[in-house]
């Protein structure tokens, strides 16, 4: 581990998509830092790809995934924010099994953390407007959530095949709506919104 290993980065995934999941991940990175680290909107599918190996294989993580229903019953922004303690809270697991403690500070991509917002959040936190593009540890979280959640949605692909998530991992993209006015809702659509509750109007 690096020389501050209790400094974390948090990110999420999954705030858009119309199904699956919102994901977030929390990274204590490892030292020497994997080269190459940047928001992972800018890698490319094979570059982020292996990043996600390195920093799995040598840096602590904790990933948090709420799911669609959670989803509509609380917000997306609020489901966001659980996301974010649940993957907080399970690196804090993987740390104290390893003897490194507890997180001494947490920053967060964006403006708002999880700070007064979950009752369960108990670190202190510092959001960084840009921190995925910024802020190795929050890069590192970024791809790390970024894969996780892809491999979740060309998994649901198999059972919902045509919807296209191995494609557009839940977006509204034209293929995905279409397949969403001929289908209907499956259970991984968020109900909740825009898309989905004019459906439920016609």
């Amino acid at each position: 581990m690096s020389d501050a290993p209790l400094i974390v980065g948090v990110d999420e995934v999954g705030r858009g998509p119309l199904a699956g999941p919102v994901v977030a991940a929390a990274v204590v990175l490892c030292n020497p830092i994997p080269d190459g680290l940047a928001d992972s909107k800018k890698l490319t599918a094979a570059r982020r790809g292996k990043l996600d190996t390195v920093i799995r294989e040598c840096c602590a993580y904790g990933i948090g995934v709420v799911e669609a229903e959670v989803i509509d019953r609380l917000n997306i922004f609020s489901a966001t924010m659980l996301a974010m303690t649940q993957a907080v809270d399970r690196l804090s697991l993987i740390m104290h099994e390893k003897g490194l403690g507890a997180p001494e500070k947490v920053l967060v991509d964006g403006p708002h953390t999880p700070a007064g917002r979950v009752r369960e959040w108990v670190w202190q936190a510092e959001g960084v407007v840009g921190g995925d593009g910024t802020v190795p540890a929050i890069s590192a979280a970024s791809i790390v959530a970024k894969e996780y959640r892809d491999g979740l949605m060309v998994k649901a692909a198999e059972q919902f095949d045509e919807y296209g998530w191995d494609r557009n991992k839940g977006y509204a993209t034209r293929e995905h709506l279409k397949a969403l006015h001929e289908s209907g809702p499956s259970p991984l659509h968020r109900r909740s919104f825009a898309p989905l509750r004019q459906q439920t109007l016609i």
